[in-house]
């Protein structure tokens, strides 16, 4: 496996920034749901894959040598289910490992940027504490706006601190990553007066340097429900940090 760390703001695939090719975000779906939901999407020979790997990863979960059996099943992933259910058999072979924090940041430091995007959707359903909050934080250091996304699921809507939080959602304002992706957006972002602050300034500063406003600004600075007013601009959905 290699190991890139940042890639431009459109995916290889050719996704906008930010957004996974399937319709259903691995993150937020139960595993048993998300593999219903793949199995009736995937054909013959993909099924027959899939409950192999996570046979596999079952029977013999943890580590096993220098890599396990269902290690190299998430390198397969693409190529057996397709790009665009590979997040999801990713997610759902790590559930059927078992991994824990320390077999996460294993295949997050060693795997492709397809396979990190996989473990951070994975940790809801596998990390119940702060313990992988390190592949969250570095995560949201890259310019890979697919992982950012990502790293910004219900995971980080649990674990992460206010001011982590809030510049994560400026960091989704830099970069194009649309807020929507932010798990819990609305119920984190109600009455934080320092966010609608933040957010104010970033808008302020972009209007003297003659930029246009994301309209995403003004939708997250509505869910803080204070009085901040941003300077008027035009949207700009891809707005990025100066």
């Amino acid at each position: 496996m290699t190991q890139p760390h940042a890639t431009p703001t459109q995916g290889t695939d050719g996704n906008p920034a930010g957004q996974d090719p399937q319709g259903t975000n691995p993150a937020h779906v139960p595993p048993a749901d998300l593999r219903a939901a793949l199995t009736a999407e995937l054909g013959g020979a993909a099924r027959a894959w899939l409950d192999q790997a996570l046979d596999e990863a079952a029977a013999h979960p943890g580590t096993h040598g220098p890599i396990s059996v269902w290690e190299l099943r998430l390198a397969e992933a693409g190529r057996r289910c397709g790009p665009a259910h590979a997040d999801a058999a990713r997610v759902l072979v790590l559930h059927a490992a078992r991994a824990g924090t320390e077999a996460l940041s294993r295949v997050y430091s060693q795997g492709t940027a397809d396979e990190r995007r996989a473990v951070l959707h994975a940790l809801p359903h596998l990390v119940p504490g702060p313990d992988a909050l390190p592949l969250v934080e570095d995560a949201l250091r890259t310019n890979d706006t697919r992982l950012v996304a990502a790293a910004l699921g219900p995971y980080a809507a649990r674990h992460l601190d206010a001011h982590q939080w809030r510049h994560a959602v400026l960091k989704c304002l830099f970069t194009g990553v649309a807020v929507e992706r932010v798990a819990d957006l609305a119920g984190r972002a109600r009455g934080d007066g320092e966010l609608a602050r933040m957010l104010a300034d970033y808008a302020a500063e972009r209007t003297a340097a003659g930029r246009t406003v994301p309209e995403d600004l003004h939708r997250v600075l509505a869910l803080t429900g204070t009085e901040q007013s941003p300077a008027p601009g035009n949207a700009d959905p891809h707005g990025k940090e100066s």
